[in-house]
């Protein structure tokens, strides 16, 4: 008997990582700004929403913005982000994630659930424009990670239970949201050592034993 009928997937650092283009792009806004953003500080953003995002950035000054102005910003960093996306093509999806979508969608339905706006541009730049049975990103939600929405919607679109459904998840953010939301989830990346996931793997092949 299966554990599961459905795998849903973060995207950046699961799937593929942005996360140095995420860095860059706060980076120039922040230093824009002169505020003492570094890398140290960049893994706070881990898996939050881009506008809970700039308010962690600007809590490291102690000037105050109007809504107007951090909306601004954020679309700023969003151009800047997306500029820098451009480079990316299939190779930046490793031989074992592609293998293992590969084997996974023979068996299960699979969708992404990211809290990222630019999800479906990412994915067709990495060539899985289409591959997933459903994609649920920040422009279909209200509510970012840690609240369990974006899961919740992306089992509702494939008509499963999130007790039937996996989330793989590598922030801490997702994984408390998977909990959240009755779904069990394997944590990867820094996700991997963190209690609330159920699985704990060191690279996306590691699923095929547990699925």
């Amino acid at each position: 008997m299966r554990k599961y009928d459905a795998v849903i997937f973060d995207l950046d650092g699961v799937i593929c990582s942005t996360d140095e283009y995420h860095y860059l792009a706060w980076k120039e806004l922040a230093d824009s700004l002169a505020l003492p953003f570094d890398r140290q500080y960049n893994n706070k953003l881990r898996g939050v929403s881009r506008l809970e995002s700039l308010n962690l950035i600007l809590a490291l000054g102690e000037r105050q913005y109007s809504d107007e102005e951090k909306q601004a910003m954020a679309q700023k960093k969003n151009d800047t982000y997306r500029r820098l996306l451009e480079k990316m093509s299939p190779a930046d999806v490793s031989d074992d994630v592609l293998s293992t979508l590969n084997e996974l969608k023979r068996k299960y339905p699979l969708a992404i659930g990211s809290s990222s706006r630019n999800t479906k541009f990412i994915l067709s730049r990495i060539g899985l424009a289409d591959f997933f049975d459903a994609v649920i990103d920040g422009n279909d939600i209200s509510a970012s990670k840690p609240d369990p929405e974006v899961f919740l919607k992306a089992a509702d679109a494939l008509s499963q239970r999130p007790s039937s459904c996996l989330v793989v998840e590598d922030a801490a953010a997702g994984i408390e949201a998977a909990v959240r939301g009755g779904f069990d989830s394997a944590g990867i990346g820094d996700a991997s050592r963190l209690d609330g996931a159920k699985y704990h793997i060191e690279r996306l092949s590691d699923l095929l034993g547990i699925l």
